[in-house]
């Protein structure tokens, strides 16, 4: 095959290739001598770019959302009316009332797991022992905590039920208490005072106290989502600040119903929730819509050309064509990070300001 710049027309290369086939500028060329390493280009090509050397970083901006993080739902486990709701913004901490249901206390506490069954004497288990550091963090004394549920844990409940006012049986009904990780602020309310609640319905949505920026991301951009990254976050005003990646998991975002009344197909999405360095900065700001910039890769010192310079040798690889004068020859090279419309290329016969063809 002659050295002359073809459109490829291949689809189902490797990623690299794909990415330089976006442009539409990969060509197709083959070495007429057994040198692999230069080759004779036809004719001059019709434009030209420098090869620089440069700090390229793949850097990508996306819309987030200034808030308090994930929104989790307080459904209700225990049947009867609700009689006491705290406001949208409340925060409530260890200890405190959540909601009321028939005048008497929802509790939150702290802790990842659920509470799923009635906390009795004579029971053994992980959430006997997160109930009992709960117990103990409140200021009650009297009992060991442990995995064991005893006579004496009954005795502190008792005392703890009557400080809530509440049947002082000395067992603890799962509807009684809420675990989370931390005090919590009180987002939404999803039943009104008044109402008559059975288990699974949903009461309130709370979230973190903590001030987060959620983004949601496409999978292929996965690269970005790297836990502990430093991010850039750009406030309404355009303030620069400093975050930090602190989660990334995947979510289903399940689709909507359309204009054809026709439901949109679900989405998987990577959410990502990034904390800001300097909280302080954000006062002012309830909600509101950010911008947020990820960095997946940065090669400082490499050789760059614009990706549409580069060549899909027939041989396989790849190669940009140089020109010198009146000439041009083929050269082949590696290529490295693609970023920014350029990518990283490293070669023998390449150096800084040599110039390189591209399409017109």
């Amino acid at each position: 095959m002659s050295a002359r710049r073809l459109r490829l027309r291949t689809v189902g290369l490797t990623a690299a290739v794909a990415v330089a086939a976006s442009a539409g500028v990969v060509a197709a060329v083959g070495f007429a001598g057994t040198d692999r390493g230069t080759a004779a280009a036809g004719t001059v090509p019709p434009a030209t770019a420098t090869v620089t050397r440069q700090t390229l970083t793949d850097v990508q901006t996306v819309h987030g959302e200034l808030g308090y993080g994930t929104a989790y739902v307080a459904d209700a486990r225990l049947s009867g009316t609700i009689t006491a709701l705290p406001e949208t913004g409340t925060v409530v901490k260890r200890g405190g009332r959540l909601y009321a249901v028939d005048d008497e206390p929802v509790v939150l506490l702290y802790g990842a797991l659920p509470a799923y069954r009635l906390l009795e004497p004579g029971l053994q288990g992980a959430d006997v022992e997160q109930f009992e550091r709960n117990l103990r963090a409140l200021g009650q004394t009297g009992f060991t905590v442990d995995d064991e549920y005893t006579g004496s844990t009954a005795d502190a409940v008792r005392e703890w039920q009557e400080k809530l006012g509440l049947p002082e049986t000395g067992r603890v009904e799962p509807g009684r208490v809420r675990y989370a990780e931390g005090e919590v602020r009180v987002e939404s309310h999803q039943a009104a005072i008044g109402a008559v609640t059975q288990p699974g319905q949903g009461v309130l949505t709370y979230t973190g106290t903590s001030r987060l920026v959620t983004v949601e991301l496409d999978m292929d951009d996965q690269r970005l989502a790297k836990k502990g990254a430093a991010v850039g976050v750009a406030l309404p005003d355009g303030g620069p600040l400093t975050g930090r990646i602190e989660s990334a998991q995947t979510v289903v975002d399940a689709g909507s119903g359309g204009a054809t009344g026709q439901a949109a197909e679900a989405e998987t999405k990577i959410e990502v929730t990034v904390s800001v360095a300097e909280p302080a900065k954000l006062a002012g700001y309830d909600q509101a819509s950010v911008e947020v910039t990820f960095t997946a890769e940065e090669r400082p010192d490499v050789l760059t050309v614009p990706v549409a310079a580069l060549l899909a040798l027939a041989e396989g690889g790849y190669g940009v064509e140089v020109v010198e004068g009146e000439r041009s020859r083929i050269v082949a090279v590696t290529t490295g990070l693609f970023a920014a419309g350029r990518v990283e290329v490293n070669g023998p016969d390449l150096a800084e300001g040599m110039t390189v063809g591209t399409p017109a």
